[in-house]
């Protein structure tokens, strides 16, 4: 007799069952843990596809950058091609009537555009082709 650990005989199937992913024991299909191995549910679940705060606020270095990336193009784009050249044309009109201090107004507008992409919500949608391709 050969040692081996396949099942000695078929298990059965039905559609209120599932395979364990980790032991290929036959579990309940509502089930949140395998009694066999240590595989659970939250475990394998996938992650939820989001664009990260962090990597939006540093692309709002360039404005409008990060409202793109969090999926808000169209304010991005307006953000990028009209109200930031606007804001630069206004910090150099004040920056000669001001011995160059008025360029200063750009810090404020720069931390709010940061602030503005932290706080709205993504709009980066789902691929249907999720995850890494071999």
């Amino acid at each position: 007799m050969e040692y081996t650990d396949a099942p000695t005989e078929p298990q059965p199937f039905s559609a209120d069952m599932m395979q364990c992913p980790y032991c290929g024991t036959m579990l309940p299909s509502n089930a949140e843990a395998c009694r066999n191995c240590d595989w659970t549910r939250e475990a394998t679940k996938p992650a939820e596809p989001k664009a990260s705060d962090a990597m939006a606020i540093l692309l709002s270095i360039i404005p409008g950058l990060g409202h793109i990336y969090k999926g808000h193009r169209i304010m991005g784009a307006i953000i990028l091609l009209l109200i930031t050249p606007t804001a630069i044309a206004f910090a150099i009109l004040a920056s000669i009537a001001s011995a160059g201090w008025g360029i200063l107004m750009l810090i404020p507008y720069w931390g709010a555009v940061m602030l503005h992409v932290w706080a709205i919500e993504d709009r980066v949608t789902p691929t249907p082709d999720e995850g890494e391709q071999y």
